[in-house]
């Protein structure tokens, strides 16, 4: 379907008056044809290759802003898994904190704001390389800037690595007391039924299945659709749904051109529009403004679960009629620190941590920067992590956590993370959670599908 220059000048207002944005364009880069058994050849050439294609990235990003007028807020990379890529490497956390150390220079060099990729998929078992990378993961991710990393700890088709998941509280432990306020563990994302594709971080990464290069667009307008919903506040439910996929097809339409015509400039392959609503602390800017403006008096209150099915389908099928490289999350962020809205429901009561868990089943992503109290032990992190990423595999969908120990908070206190990344308030989590449960390890099998009602 032919994309009209004229849709995308539709968008003025949106972008003036709404927030409307291209949250991110992401290339992925492969990295295999770069590995190497000597470390100081390998890290010459992911530096060389990460930079220049990174500053190319900046360069296209820039005239594509300056011809339309659409904001592109962030400029990032994805790489091969990095575990990938270690495994002819010596094994030692050394190599690991190094390869991460040379992705943050190229990254920094080509002035890219995030890098992702540092991480493994794990969801069935862990090679030698892989325990390697995740040992590391405190190390690299605390001494570096712009580098995010993700783990797949279970899939629809292999059950859930219930040892890895163990492992992975402790990891978070460790890297929440190794930075200010916890914040190293937001750039660290877990997941069931990772996609290879999605442009968002902190789970990005250039999947196996991708070519060399591949452009990723995440577009993002909760405030584009909270105005839509609010300046119709008499239609049925049906009508809104109607409204709400029309939105959606527009800006879609929109972030698919400017992500084709910056793939051209670069000659490189174009890849997805992820569809995602992205919240931010920007006033309207908020997933949970637009569930409210429905008619939920509180984002957790009743209601709230039915609202946001709502929402998710309606912006699913505006973004499928819209293009036919959807990919990626596509889904809708519901993240704590960076929407004020969740922040607000946290701190009057109307939203806790069950809550928050349920609304995930209707919505992917998942449990999405949350704070918990520091002294929150590795096993209750554990537990947290295995009930989300068991919704993904029982419902073969997309989930995933991103939490954080908050060293010296306590409960209803206020951490500050400070720019997009916002504040949260420290939700209430159980102290004693199952760590009977959690220190069996072992591997919960894959759910049966003959058998589905």
């Amino acid at each position: 379907m032919r994309i009209s220059v004229e849709e995308v000048f539709e968008t003025v207002r949106m972008t003036i008056e709404q927030n409307f944005d291209i949250r991110t364009v992401t290339l992925g880069v492969n990295l295999k044809d770069c590995m190497d058994r000597n470390l100081s050849a390998f890290n010459k050439r992911i530096f060389k290759r990460l930079s220049e294609m990174g500053k190319r990235l900046n360069k296209c990003a820039d005239q594509l802003e300056q011809k339309y007028g659409i904001p592109i807020t962030n400029r990032r990379i994805s790489v091969t898994p990095v575990a990938l890529l270690i495994e002819p490497l010596p094994r030692k956390i050394s190599t690991a904190v190094s390869v991460a150390k040379t992705l943050d220079r190229a990254a920094k060099a080509a002035d890219i704001d995030f890098i992702g990729g540092f991480g493994a998929l794990v969801h069935k078992g862990m090679t030698s390389a892989d325990e390697l990378l995740m040992d590391s993961i405190p190390q690299a991710i605390s001494q570096t800037e712009r580098l995010c990393g993700f783990l797949n700890l279970a899939s629809s088709t292999a059950g859930m690595n219930m040892t890895a998941i163990e492992k992975v509280g402790h990891i978070l432990k460790a890297l929440a007391a190794k930075s200010k306020n916890g914040i190293g563990c937001a750039k660290i994302a877990v997941f069931a039924n990772v996609p290879e594709d999605n442009p968002f971080m902190a789970g990005a990464h250039h999947g196996i299945g991708e070519p060399d290069f591949s452009l990723n667009i995440g577009i993002s307008g909760p405030g584009v659709v909270r105005d839509v919903v609010a300046n119709n506040p008499k239609c049925d439910l049906t009508m809104l749904s109607e409204i709400i996929k029309r939105t959606v097809f527009k800006i879609t339409r929109a972030g698919e051109l400017i992500g084709r015509e910056i793939a051209e400039l670069m000659d490189v392959e174009f890849g997805i529009v992820d569809i995602s609503l992205a919240s931010t602390p920007k006033k309207g800017d908020s997933v949970a403004q637009i569930i409210e403006a429905m008619g939920i008096s509180r984002m957790g209150r009743p209601g709230s679960t039915a609202a946001l099915a709502l929402l998710m389908d309606a912006v699913k099928k505006g973004g499928s009629m819209a293009s036919g490289n959807v990919g990626g999350l596509s889904g809708t962020f519901i993240p704590v620190s960076e929407d004020a809205g969740m922040i607000r429901a946290v701190r009057t009561g109307a939203l806790n941590l069950e809550k928050l868990e349920a609304l995930t089943s209707v919505c992917s992503v998942g449990l999405d920067m949350f704070a918990v109290a520091g002294d929150t032990p590795a096993d209750v992190l554990s537990a947290i992590i295995a009930d989300e990423l068991a919704i993904g595999v029982a419902n073969n969908k997309t989930t995933s956590v991103r939490v954080i120990p908050v060293p010296g908070k306590k409960a209803g206190q206020i951490v500050h993370f400070g720019g997009l990344l916002g504040s949260a308030p420290i939700m209430k989590v159980s102290k004693i959670a199952s760590p009977n449960f959690i220190n069996r390890k072992g591997r919960i099998p894959a759910q049966i599908r003959a058998l589905r009602n």
